[in-house]
């Protein structure tokens, strides 16, 4: 498998930054398969950075909070009157309830239910694995204030990432990343929250999971760039692209 990281700004950009979008590549037995995991605010113009229109068999969204589904809006209207018109069209996976959500925000961001034309639209269940664009993916139910909210545990029988997308600590989350080939980590924050507002990780509680995951790799994601990093933890940026 190959990762390429489209976008990993917090819930503010970093300069220059897109937000969350990973693009997992591979070879597996269905043919080539493209996996975008979650799609924020500067993702799609990134993806039509290197061709005409994405050519993605499948997105799947970690949780509805903007940074992290925002794109999706214009994905609609290219995928309706643009350059997508003629594209495959990619499936959708969303949490429970993900479609009237989808619903309620094209009543209000004016593309009504054309995302019913753009996307082949399934909803996943907690803890059931669904397999797309050729690869097992497997969503774990994670802790993130009030928002439903999933990691992703992606393999391709081979290799597997493991996706935080946003969470507080949880044993959930060590779960997520068991033994995994790389684990894409969130650190947003400076020092732990309080405990009656747990939504995101510090990079002590990111590197405390991993360690207690066993995984292989941890990579830190949705890091601001004004918060530095202790030595030997490894950072994403836009652009890295990973081999597993």
């Amino acid at each position: 498998m190959k990762l390429t990281v489209v976008g990993c700004s917090p819930a503010w950009p970093n300069p220059g930054g897109a937000q969350s979008g990973y693009l997992v590549e591979g070879t597996v037995v269905e043919g080539p398969g493209r996996l975008l995991l979650d799609c924020g605010p500067g993702v799609l113009a990134r993806l039509r950075a290197r061709e005409p229109w994405p050519l993605v068999d499948a997105i799947a969204l970690t949780h509805f909070h903007l940074d992290h589904w925002g794109d999706l809006v214009p994905w609609v209207f290219g995928a309706s009157f643009g350059a997508g018109r003629e594209a495959k069209t990619p499936e959708l996976w969303v949490p429970p309830g993900g479609a009237e959500t989808l619903s309620f925000y094209g009543s209000k961001f004016g593309y009504g239910e054309r995302y019913r034309e753009a996307f082949d639209l399934h909803e996943y269940e907690e803890g059931v694995p669904f397999r797309t664009a050729g690869f097992d993916v497997t969503p774990v139910r994670l802790l993130h204030y009030r928002e439903l909210t999933f990691g992703l545990r992606v393999t391709d029988g081979q290799a597997t990432i493991a996706y935080s997308g946003d969470t507080a600590p949880t044993p959930s989350l060590t779960e997520l990343a068991r033994g995994a080939d790389l684990f894409l980590c969130e650190a947003t924050l400076a020092a732990s929250e309080p405990p009656e507002e747990r939504g995101h990780l510090s990079a002590d509680e990111a590197v405390a999971a991993f360690e207690a995951a066993g995984a292989k790799r941890l990579v830190v994601i949705h890091r601001p760039d004004e918060l530095p990093l202790n030595g030997g933890v490894e950072r994403a940026y836009d652009g890295l692209e990973l081999d597993l």
